[in-house]
């Protein structure tokens, strides 16, 4: 139970409870009639692949505006600075972008309905039923986080104990996810990316208000325990781990930039997933890269708060001095919105953080209903029985993965702040996963045997260095063991793969097609143009291209 009365509790009036009511309204009722165009399966976890770029681009993005995003993000910030921008720039959108123009043509083009289904037909069952529960555990550990978050806001503003709140909290996501399936949690998150914007904008102006503007929160922060430096991006040494500056950066562009940031956005089945319910390849490659374009400017209404609540809250002042225990970096939103925001407007605040918790936890839920019901029961356990058996199946599941978050959240509740929690599950299930997709997808030589051993060595080695971390063999302070970790996966993973490949037989090139690069005619790479899809701001490579040249232009300008 959380014992936090006196420091966090919510000044929340009838106003502030108003506004909540009625965001619940509207997302229970989006599930209610996102039930009637549920019809089959595919409707229930991939809503019937009918949906238009502009509504899975919105959904790709709030679905990752969870608790990573919001708290987390916050509390880095809160912690480490401007560093922090290096988990949107480099560490998600070239890889966003990367996804959008190489790799979602494999994924829709070959009418896969989840990412383990597509390591099933390039490297076979092993390699598949590890991808399957490696993503299943990863999913419910995760949807802890957003759960344990959601369930403190309530208890913040009820004082409910946090174990009513956990169940409380999980009762409301089900409801909606349990009804309508995929398209509710879409519509829901559409709907939640309007909200948190709208709830942080405020906050990140009245709390540059209060601290003098820019440069007055320039001074604050240079005169404070961080120093002047965790206003620079670059080189992100507290943040990294590595005094050196060299090291640092080759960490960040390397370990998060590249093995973290790539095993995330193109393997995670909970953002791909999104893009598979896209109408047609156009627009599945399209949902990535309309989703960069908000995606890199989140960090002005997520991490500046964070900042500006490290130098202008009392309490977390004082844990960033080494001397406060009252609170933890994850308050640092909490705290803000405490001091700073009127009645009215506080009920707003609250509401966008209750819809970025609720987005994060029904992506974890909807992707997991998918590869449990989809990938285990109907492969492995149950197998050749109706399509209405799988829809009532996938409910279920649904129903039991809450459940399962309900004790994960017991996990994260450990944490001061969760982004070091979050990326060393990272660093465990995805980096060595996007080492063996990538290198199998440009390497037909890659065989089977490869594909699994692959997976398990290298989740393994980013276990090792974790455990080493932990009990002070290597000493890797901020999120460095993340980054490590997630380096050395990635590299034992390639190396032990392109070892045994040499050593067994691969598939034959003709089963390949479809699967792997150079195999593949590029008339199926491409999509043809679709009524409508004609305009040059629906081109895929252009849009690509205008994304990254911002995320050039803002690195530079607050490198």
């Amino acid at each position: 139970m959380l014992t936090q009365e006196s420091v966090l509790r919510l000044d929340a009036q009838a106003i502030d409870y108003i506004i909540i009511a009625l965001y619940f309204v509207f997302v229970l009722g989006i599930g209610y009639l996102a039930k009637r165009a549920v019809s089959n399966s595919l409707d229930f976890f991939l809503s019937g692949r009918s949906l238009p770029a502009w509504v899975t681009g919105l959904a790709f993005i709030s679905a990752n505006l969870g608790a990573i995003e919001i708290m987390g993000m916050s509390a880095n910030g809160a912690q480490y600075g401007m560093p922090t921008v290096h988990y949107f720039w480099i560490g998600a959108i070239p890889a966003m972008l990367f996804l959008g123009v190489v790799m979602m043509p494999f994924y829709y083009g070959s009418k896969v309905r989840s990412v383990p289904e597509f390591m099933l037909r390039r490297f076979g069952k092993p390699a598949h039923l590890v991808n399957a529960i490696s993503f299943a555990v990863a999913q419910v550990l995760i949807a802890g986080v957003n759960l344990f978050l959601l369930a403190t806001i309530v208890n913040v503003l009820l004082g409910w104990p946090i174990w009513v709140s956990t169940i409380a909290a999980a009762v409301i996501v089900l409801s909606y996810i349990t009804l309508g399936g995929l398209s509710a949690a879409i519509y829901n998150e559409v709907l939640q990316f309007f909200v948190i914007v709208a709830a942080l904008l405020p906050l990140t102006i009245v709390g540059l208000h209060k601290v003098g503007g820019w440069q007055g929160l320039v001074d604050k922060v240079s005169a404070g325990p961080g120093g002047a430096e965790q206003m620079s991006a670059w080189p992100g040494n507290e943040l990294s781990g590595f005094t050196n500056s060299t090291l640092s950066v080759i960490g960040l562009v390397f370990g998060l930039g590249f093995v973290l940031s790539f095993g995330y956005w193109t393997t995670n089945f909970v953002e791909v997933q999104r893009a598979m319910a896209s109408k047609n390849m156009s627009a599945a490659r399209r949902t990535p890269i309309i989703g960069s374009f908000p995606k890199m400017f989140i960090p002005f209404i997520v991490i500046i708060p964070g900042i500006i609540a490290a130098v202008a809250v009392p309490e977390l002042q004082a844990v960033k001095a080494g001397t406060g225990t009252e609170v933890t970096y994850n308050d640092a939103l909490l705290l803000l919105m405490r001091d700073l925001l009127p009645n009215g407007m506080l009920g707003l605040a609250i509401t966008g953080l209750l819809a970025s918790f609720m987005a994060g936890m029904a992506a974890n839920l909807s992707s997991f209903n998918t590869v449990m019901t989809y990938d285990l029961i109907e492969r492995y356990v149950i197998k050749d029985r109706s399509d209405d058996f799988y829809l009532r199946t996938g409910r279920w599941v649904t129903v039991i993965g809450t459940l399962i978050a309900v004790g994960t959240a017991a996990i994260a509740s450990g944490y001061s702040n969760l982004m070091d929690y979050l990326q060393q599950l990272f660093s465990f299930f995805n980096a060595p996963l996007f080492a063996t997709f990538i290198l199998g997808m440009f390497w037909k030589r890659m065989t089977a045997t490869a594909g699994w051993v692959g997976l398990v060595s290298g989740t393994a080695t980013a276990v090792l260095v974790f455990v080493l971390s932990e009990t002070g063999v290597i000493n890797l302070p901020g999120q460095g063991a993340s980054f490590v970790g997630a380096g050395a996966a990635f590299v034992v993973d390639i190396l032990l793969s392109v070892v045994i490949s040499m050593m067994t037989r691969p598939k034959a090139d003709e089963e390949l097609k479809g699967l792997v690069y150079s195999l593949t005619p590029k008339a199926d790479r491409t999509e043809t143009a679709q009524v409508g899809d004609h305009g040059w701001y629906r081109k895929p490579t252009l849009l690509a291209g205008i994304s990254l040249a911002m995320v050039v232009v803002l690195n530079i300008v607050f490198g």
